[in-house]
């Protein structure tokens, strides 16, 4: 493997032509076969840093990962009961949503958001569900849903 190093406007153009020509084929329903973009960067970046199961904890080490990988500058949280409320500043992929916001499409993915909701499930065992991105001034707020932890079957 080489170490060359990609433009980031090069990948970005490519991540928002696959999105395109995935919600061209699925409209709305795309985003729900997108939520598991960053798999393999959430076991090998960020599981290794979640130490707490507290939500703040959680959005906080993974967010602090996207820091120290280049890929976000800033990511915070506050909590209302089941909803979960992410603001992301400074993401790379940025220009990917504006870019889709310009055609009229509503942002369908998120690795930002992704990787809270592999960290949840994994740390907690509760589902999540991104249910909106907002691109605004300054950076992307983000909506989770987290739901109650799985019934274990005795």
């Amino acid at each position: 493997m080489s170490d060359k190093t990609l433009p980031l406007g090069y990948v970005n153009s490519l991540v928002y032509e696959l999105l395109k020509s995935f919600w061209d084929e699925r409209g709305k329903g795309a985003r729900f076969r997108l939520t598991t973009v960053g798999r393999e960067f959430f076991r090998e970046k960020c599981l290794p840093h979640l130490d707490s199961g507290a939500l703040d904890d959680i959005v906080r080490a993974v967010g602090a990962t996207l820091s120290r990988d280049g890929i976000a500058a800033q990511v915070g949280c506050s909590q209302e009961d089941r909803l979960l409320r992410v603001r992301v500043e400074g993401c790379v992929h940025r220009s990917v949503e504006d870019r889709m916001a310009a055609q009229g499409i509503e942002p369908l993915a998120c690795l930002p958001a992704n990787l809270i909701a592999l960290a949840i499930e994994a740390k907690l065992d509760r589902p999540v569900e991104l249910a909106e991105v907002k691109p605004g001034e300054g950076g992307c707020e983000l909506l989770l849903i987290v739901f109650d932890a799985r019934p274990t079957l005795v």
